[in-house]
């Protein structure tokens, strides 16, 4: 929903389609969305739980992942997200042959080589998020330490934990 209201609120889509399994869900993230467009740039809202609505989009961000339970290894967890990304991503690939897929669920370098051997796309269309929010944190807790505003610095996170 962060991504969606960013997209919103910086007027850089004519359309925004919501994706998801769990239709109930959707329907209220959708209708929140739309009930605070009077306040935004002009972008229509669609929720659906299928991928055909899809058809034809520029970008798709691709967030869908498990959340990690107390006690379950990080291997656990990319086995059922790699399991998840096996059901969406070839869809998703048929019906959107042309977009850009930016993968932002974790373990974000693996799951953007999965998706980028699921989909079948170029690897320039398949991108993944990366270490941002890292880097995010690292500069929120560089400029707290000195007592200066996070815009104003610039670093960031080099992670090595991810090798293909």
């Amino acid at each position: 929903m962060a991504i969606a209201q960013t997209i919103l609120t910086q007027d850089v889509a004519d359309e925004l389609i919501l994706i998801d399994a769990k239709a109930d869900k959707l329907r209220g993230e959708m209708l929140d969305l739309q009930h605070a467009v009077a306040f935004l740039p002009r972008t229509k809202i669609h929720a659906f739980v299928g991928y055909e609505l899809t058809f034809g989009s520029d970008l798709c961000i691709f967030t869908a992942g498990a959340r990690q339970v107390p006690g379950e290894s990080r291997l656990n967890l990319l086995q059922r997200n790699v399991a998840l990304f096996r059901s969406i991503i070839p869809p998703l690939a048929r019906y959107s042959p042309e977009t850009i897929l930016l993968i932002v669920s974790n373990p974000v370098d693996v799951l953007t080589y999965v998706a980028w051997k699921l989909s079948g796309f170029p690897s320039n269309r398949v991108i993944g998020s990366g270490t941002n929010l890292d880097s995010s944190r690292f500069r929120f807790l560089i400029a707290d330490h000195l007592d200066v505003y996070a815009q104003d610095v610039q670093a960031s996170h080099l992670s090595s934990s991810s090798s293909f």
